[in-house]
């Protein structure tokens, strides 16, 4: 069956790092987009980054822009989001997902930024920055 499974998430001061993990089972992510979304509470769930297996395009959400860095690991099936610099206001649940070959979103057509079009969804793993 297909699984996503995100680890890494934690505490972690401002200006700190964390890199997110997204192991993927029952698919293969070298033919897959992987996104990468958050929601924090009372807040819309958004897509932060997205890396299509199409063209190997990538996208980020304006505000981690510089900070945040999405990266394969196709022959693990594995996708990592690096996240840098990070800001008390990047605290949410992150979630990875996944689709065939192209991410749904892009910085010209945002149909899928807040996670329509995505297949299959990770349970999640909880980023906290906070000092």
């Amino acid at each position: 069956q297909e699984q996503l499974v995100e680890s890494g998430g934690g505490l972690v001061q401002p200006g700190g790092s964390l890199r997110l993990s997204c192991a993927a089972s029952g698919i293969t992510t070298d033919r897959y987009a992987i996104g990468w979304f958050r929601q924090a509470p009372g807040k819309e769930r958004e897509g932060v980054s997205c890396s299509s297996a199409s063209d190997g395009s990538t996208y980020y959400l304006d505000s981690v822009k510089g900070r945040f860095t999405i990266s394969r690991e196709n022959a693990n099936n594995t996708v990592f989001l690096q996240m840098n610099s990070l800001k008390p206001e990047d605290t949410a649940v992150y979630y990875c997902a996944a689709v065939p070959w192209s991410c749904p979103f892009s910085e010209t057509d945002p149909w899928g930024i807040y996670g329509y079009g995505m297949d299959y969804w990770g349970k999640g793993t909880l980023v906290t920055v906070f000092s």
